[in-house]
């Protein structure tokens, strides 16, 4: 049963809209104090990075069951659920539970909390209205990272089990709005949940997928880019102490969201002059991401560094939104797109854990901070211009 409003600020898609702003800004905060927490408890380095490893291993693993789980029951308990697991996550956090183990719960929540929350927006208003509440979705979240980076910083910098107590408060709140979404008909109830069925219908979805040269440009190009915007959260908290000589946590966390600002006018940017004809636009701006990475690392300013990473973050918007588009589109006429976010999700957690592992063998071998942050740089450089060398050649393509 589809719910007959269809209206953009009815309760339920504004009930949605609150909970993924708390949620969202609760995650992102949680990061930072559980950084801060590391530190108070002289944790070795090389655990911080660690730290999106045990979150992201929950999205990889869960990848085959999240999807259909979200599509047979209503998604907004789903996402109740969700917000509950993660609650427990900051819970057991601040109740003394190692950080690593705790935020694993949280990201637990986090896998089943993702395919719930974009699949309920079809269900609450109709096909003429689902752009805007995409947007409307982005919008909040990308003011929840904001907010979320700056005020878990800012908080955990002056007591840690107050940063926590107060994130724990924000994943309760989050949890009771849920409650507010009317509760619509499962989608696809499942006759029986079988792994093995699950876990098969997965892995053809990845292929049909893998087999698209269009999908799989999208897969491999959005999955290094969010690779590289997870570590590069990490570099920040061990960058800042060296080129800027600044001891506090918060820095960094205001520069993480520097870049989330550059996202949103690199977003923009794209809306304005990329289409699916003419995605090839995008790929000097991808490019451009791991030579930005690669400069930063010289970089002694502060005023400097706020400036280049919010050009970083609009490359990065200009670059994977279009991305994005792409892969809806293809999984859309093929798998369908519940599939293709399963699929993608898959993708781009399998490379944060591959790239911040880089930098986290990186870490535990001493190399210097600025020859690690150029060696990420690097990396990206060499991974997207390879992939742009081929879709280019490939395709017989121009930009």
């Amino acid at each position: 049963m589809k719910i007959t409003q269809n209206n953009l600020f009815s309760r339920g898609m504004v009930a949605v809209l609150i909970a993924q702003f708390i949620s969202a800004l609760a995650d992102n905060a949680l990061l930072f104090a559980a950084i801060a927490l590391l530190k108070t408890r002289i944790a070795p380095d090389w655990q911080t990075p660690l730290l999106q490893e045990f979150f992201v291993v929950a999205f990889i693993l869960l990848a085959p069951f999240v999807g259909p789980f979200a599509d047979t029951l209503p998604k907004g308990r789903v996402m109740l659920v969700a917000n509950g697991l993660k609650f427990l996550g900051a819970a057991a956090m601040l109740s003394g539970l190692h950080p690593l183990l705790a935020y694993g719960m949280v990201g637990i929540g986090a896998a089943a909390y993702s395919p719930a929350k974009y699949g309920i927006l079809s269900e609450l208003v109709g096909a003429d209205k689902l752009v805007k509440a995409n947007s409307m979705m982005e919008g909040s979240t990308i003011v929840a990272i904001l907010l979320g980076a700056v005020l878990g910083g800012l908080l955990a910098d002056h007591s840690v089990s107050g940063a926590l107590s107060a994130i724990t408060a924000c994943y309760l709140l989050a949890a009771i709005t849920n409650l507010f979404i009317p509760r619509l008909a499962p989608a696809h109830k499942l006759e029986h949940f079988s792994p093995k069925v699950l876990v098969s219908d997965f892995i053809q979805a990845l292929r049909t997928l893998f087999n698209n040269p269009d999908a799989r440009f999208s897969l491999i190009g959005s999955s290094v880019f969010w690779g590289a915007g997870s570590t590069l959260r990490f570099l920040l908290v061990a960058w800042v102490p060296i080129a800027l000589h600044i001891a506090d946590l918060s820095t960094a966390a205001n520069l993480s969201g520097a870049v989330a600002i550059g996202i949103a006018f690199g977003a923009f940017g794209a809306a304005k002059f990329v289409s699916l004809k003419t995605i090839n636009r995008a790929l000097p701006a991808g490019i451009l991401i791991g030579a930005l990475i690669m400069a930063f690392a010289f970089v002694h300013n502060l005023y400097l560094a706020i400036l280049m990473l919010i050009i970083m973050g609009a490359c990065g918007g200009f670059y994977v939104v279009p991305l994005n588009a792409l892969l809806q589109e293809r999984g859309h006429e093929s798998v369908g797109s519940g599939h293709a976010i399963a699929v993608q999700n898959f993708f781009e957690n399998f490379c944060m854990l591959m790239m911040i592992g880089f930098y986290t063998l990186l870490y535990r071998n001493h190399t210097p901070v600025i020859i690690s942050t150029v060696a990420v740089g690097a990396l990206v450089l060499f991974c997207i211009s390879l992939l742009a060398y081929f879709r280019l050649k490939t395709n017989n393509r121009s930009l």
